[in-house]
């Protein structure tokens, strides 16, 4: 949810240094963002009232403002004053500009519940397997760097489309040109734009169930219709779609939460229902580059006819960290003008320094080696814990719970009996220390699967043993 904006008083202290003093006035703006001090959506001091506050002339602070604002750092719109940008907090972070002290530490890894001793959410991953070096050079080189000006709406971030562009060719065989990515602030402004564009507020969305609960909020938040259809064993299945979908939203490569993926006849009957009916496809492909005994299949996108008829949504929050506050959408073409117009118009923008910092990471083969890297360390630790989960389970002398979705991503599904209740569960868990989500979480039925969605990305390989044990303990006494 935005943030109201709130007028905010600068108390900026720059140093008596030789750096000019528009320098001095942004790096200090930075550092009051970093320090959490200014927020996404606060409104900034007139040029001319910072400048009568820091009793210097209005020119230098003119200066630092544009500056800022073509890094991606602030907004400055017309009758609406200056405000701290979408994401500026991640950013300025992360980040190292003159002052040492703004390089801090990597990302944090997010919000943890009731800061249990082992988090077992499947949303975030392993922040330490980021190269530090290849991190902060990438950061240090978009904060030197001269920022494109005078580029909005979908041409803007014109570094990370090519980088993009090149990624999804490379990686999921997507032949997408520059022209095809349109860069955001985050997943939900790009579903945000996707309802708003192909006009699906009050429409029906056919949508996985179980299925990812912030994609389902985001769309219904924005007046979305949402219509579950079950999965099964191979995901969403396209002879369940009804004529009055407008949409479906899926994820083919690996089914959130329970780990499919979509065979490619599903695949390809599904391109051919949205190209038969002129409806549209929402393709999340949310942690596609992480498979582990699975070959890779094709993207929707990349199928024939996915130019026309599918919205593909990635990201790095998965791959890399959540702290980077980007997203990117290859739209079909028919909606490029549309989108183009609502991201102009939009107060949410795309960090332009942390798009730098990100097709950096790209550009440099940073981030194909850290892919590469985590691929293993997660693959070591996924064999731990369902192993251990396994031989656990064994000993209950119970097999009515199994382990599945293992052949990809960052989470596996322990699915449970029918008549276990699997919020309770959690619950319990949560008790002893392991906080780990319910399929409850993401379900739109009371009456869908059970079980627990467990992230293994942070659970060391040595410690799998002791967390599985804890999950068994609880699940025996609820399995009688």
């Amino acid at each position: 949810m935005s943030r109201v904006a709130r007028d905010t008083q600068l108390s900026l202290h720059l140093p008596s240094t030789s750096t000019p003093l528009r320098q001095r006035i942004a790096e200090a703006i930075v550092g009051e963002i970093a320090a959490g001090r200014l927020q996404s959506n606060d409104i900034l001091p007139s040029s001319r009232a910072l400048a009568t506050a820091l009793e210097v002339s209005r020119a230098p602070v003119v200066e630092a403002y544009e500056q800022l604002a073509a890094a991606g750092f602030i907004i400055s719109r017309p009758g609406s004053g200056t405000r701290v940008a979408i994401g500026a907090e991640q950013a300025a972070a992360a980040c190292a500009v003159s002052d040492p002290a703004l390089e801090g530490p990597l990302p944090r890894q997010g919000p943890r519940i009731k800061d249990p001793q082992w988090d077992l959410h499947p949303e975030i991953p392993d922040t330490s397997l980021i190269s530090s070096e290849d991190w902060r050079r990438s950061w240090r080189a978009a904060a030197a760097a001269s920022i494109c000006e005078g580029i909005a709406g979908v041409e803007a971030h014109p570094e990370l489309r090519r980088s993009v562009a090149e990624h999804v060719r490379r990686v999921r065989g997507i032949a997408a040109r520059p022209d095809d990515v349109v860069i955001f602030p985050s997943v939900d402004a790009v579903l945000r734009t996707i309802v708003d564009v192909a006009e699906l507020s009050g429409r029906n969305v056919a949508f996985e169930e179980p299925g990812s609960h912030r994609a389902r909020m985001a769309l219904q938040q924005n007046g979305v219709r949402v219509r579950a259809i079950v999965v099964d064993d191979d995901g969403l299945d396209p002879q369940r779609l009804a004529a009055t979908d407008r949409a479906v939203y899926c994820t083919p490569a690996h089914q959130f939460p329970l780990g499919s993926h979509m065979p490619v006849t599903r695949r390809a009957a599904l391109v051919e229902w949205a190209t038969a009916s002129d409806n549209l496809i929402i393709e999340d492909d949310y942690d596609s580059e992480l498979r582990f005994d699975a070959a890779p299949v094709p993207a929707l996108r990349g199928l024939v006819g996915g130019d026309d008829r599918v919205a593909y949504i990635g990201s790095a929050s998965k791959i890399l960290t959540p702290s980077v506050p980007l997203a990117w959408l290859l739209a079909p073409r028919a909606l490029r003008t549309a989108i183009d117009k609502v991201v102009r118009s939009s107060s949410e923008m795309a960090c332009g320094v942390a798009a730098l910092a990100l097709s950096n990471l790209f550009d440099s083969g940073a981030m194909g080696r850290h892919i590469s890297r985590s691929t293993r360390r997660y693959r070591a630790r996924r064999t731990a814990f369902v192993e251990s989960l396994q031989a656990h389970l064994s000993d209950l002398g119970d097999m009515r719970a199994a382990v599945v979705g293992i052949e990809a991503g960052l989470h596996v599904v322990l699915r449970l009996p029918d008549s276990v209740d699997d919020v309770k569960v959690a619950e319990d868990l949560g008790e002893r220390g392991v906080s780990v989500p319910s399929l409850a979480e993401h379900r739109l039925s009371e009456t869908g699967p059970r079980g627990l969605v467990c992230g293994y990305a942070r659970l060391p390989e040595r410690n799998s043993g002791q967390v599985a044990r804890m999950i068994a303990e609880v699940l025996s006494c609820h399995m009688l």
